[in-house]
């Protein structure tokens, strides 16, 4: 696992969540953080998504040195969430294509 490289596209997803102005204050509810919908669709914007849940996880599992998720497809349903597409959400939609390409492309720890 490329733990630094992940970890480099997460802060830019961040940093790109902020220049659109989507990075949120305040937290949802505990009830939405619990929700077990795919990407919390049912109570969530994919960005609030991607700030509470998505991210931390991510960090959390890189901090611990725990293996991360494969098959990661977050970049597709971030298109259909954000449609019509503007040129300013073009590099969060690259920075999330390159975490998909990063983790759907991982070797898995200890299959060097």
């Amino acid at each position: 696992m490329n733990y630094q490289q992940t970890t480099l596209l997460l802060q830019q997803i961040e940093s790109e969540m902020k220049a659109l102005q989507w990075w949120s204050q305040q937290a949802p509810s505990k009830e939405a953080l619990a929700s077990t919908a795919p990407f919390a669709c049912d109570v969530m914007t994919l960005a609030q998504w991607l700030q509470f849940i998505f991210l931390p996880k991510m960090q959390a599992l890189i901090q611990e040195r725990l293996p991360l998720p494969r098959n990661c497809h977050i970049q597709p349903m971030a298109e259909l969430a954000w449609a019509p597409l503007t040129a300013t959400q073009q590099p969060l939609l690259d920075a999330l294509k390159n975490l998909d390409t990063l983790l759907s492309n991982a070797v898995p720890a200890g299959r060097h």
